[in-house]
Parts: structure tokens; C-alpha cells; sequence
């Protein structure tokens, strides 16, 4: 525990992807610090993509630090979600340039770093290190899936970016299941007989 002379380094840490049928997990760990009014954050969720993308850049260029990592999808069929994300919140953690003496983190599972942790349900909207975490997390997340877009743009990744969209089913039925594509993950693993063969652009 954090002496009470001690002062607290705060590390909020949060994930993005892991409902999705194609891509990686991300995660994102972040030390605001008091240099910057952060009234702002919220909820990646209850953002708008645009307002996440600003604030994304705002919290880049203010916060004390912060760390974006991920867990890949192999990663994720081979550990499974539940353990995948929290590999991916570890990497974010041990990433940080500024080491943290106290994590809270969003949702009912904290990731074995060693350091005094606090899991937090909805912390995302309650917490604001977690709510900067969040929009780095997705943010991420979600350029990478449009730039898998441009290399399988038979899928239309940067419309659903990978999660079990009615769209979505109907793509990997008529192009197959991809290298991207999570194959322990159910309306996957039903249509592996099928494997996509299209040219990956470069």
C-alpha cells in the first residue's frame, strides 16, 4: 500500500475490442497529472468519434504519461478474451515512461503487475485517468482496423471495425475467414471452412 507521505501516481487503464470477431485487443494506461483541466473526459462510449479523436490528441500531448498496447489475435485464440485483455493491459502498464504506485482499472479484473490495484465497474465514467485511458484504447483500436480496411477492403472493416455486425457475417460468408479474424470466437470458428484467398494489399 501507498504510505500516506507517499505521493499517489495514478495510472488509469482501460480496454477496447474485445466484443469483436476480427482484430486485436487493445488497452491503454494513462498518468494525467494536474497540468492540464481534464473536465472533458468521458466515457469513450458516450463520444462521439470525432470528440474522441481530439481528445485523443489532447491527452497525448498533456498527460504525464501514457501507453497503448495490445494483445494480437492469435493471442486471443490461443489465452482466450478474459486472459488476452488482460496480457494487453500488463504491456500498457509496464509501457508507461512514468512508473504509477497505485492502477484502477475498468471493470471487475485488475492485470498482475505487481503494483496495488483497484478494479473498478464503470470506471470508464467515473474515474477520468480510466475515461483518458478509454478514448486512447478505442482510438487506436479503431485506426487500426481502418487501416486493415485498406489492405481487405472486401471486409469493410472501417465501417464495423471488426464486431459481429449483420454486415460483418455477411462479409466472411462471401469472402471467407481472414489471418485477422479471432477462430475461437463462435460466427468464426461456424464458417472456417471458407478462407479468404483475396490479394492483401500492401
Amino acid at each position: 500500500m501507498t504510505s500516506a507521505s507517499q505521493q499517489i501516481i495514478l495510472a488509469g487503464v482501460d480496454e477496447a475490442g474485445r466484443g469483436p470477431l476480427a482484430g486485436p485487443v487493445s488497452a491503454a494506461a494513462v498518468i494525467l497529472g494536474n497540468n492540464y483541466d481534464w473536465s472533458a473526459l468521458n466515457d469513450s462510449k458516450k463520444l462521439s468519434e470525432k470528440k474522441r479523436d481530439e481528445l485523443a490528441i489532447i491527452i497525448k500531448e498533456h498527460a504525464l504519461s501514457w501507453f497503448i498496447a495490445s494483445a494480437s489475435e492469435d493471442e486471443i485464440d490461443e489465452l482466450n478474451i478474459h486472459h488476452a485483455t488482460l496480457l494487453a493491459m500488463k504491456r500498457a502498464v509496464e509501457g508507461l515512461g512514468v512508473t504509477p504506485n497505485f492502477i484502477q482499472i475498468d471493470g471487475k479484473f485488475c492485470p498482475d503487475t505487481g503494483i496495488n490495484s483497484e478494479a473498478i465497474i464503470k470506471g470508464d465514467s467515473k474515474v477520468k485517468e480510466i475515461s483518458a485511458a478509454s478514448i486512447l484504447a478505442k482510438t487506436w483500436r479503431d485506426d487500426f482496423m481502418k487501416l486493415m480496411h485498406k489492405k481487405m477492403p472486401e471486409f469493410e472493416f472501417n465501417r464495423h471495425k471488426g464486431y459481429p455486425t449483420k454486415l460483418h457475417i455477411e462479409k466472411i460468408e462471401q469472402y471467407g475467414v481472414s489471418y485477422l479474424h479471432r477462430k475461437t470466437f463462435k460466427p468464426v470458428a461456424q464458417r472456417m471452412s471458407k478462407i479468404y484467398k483475396g490479394s492483401i494489399d500492401e
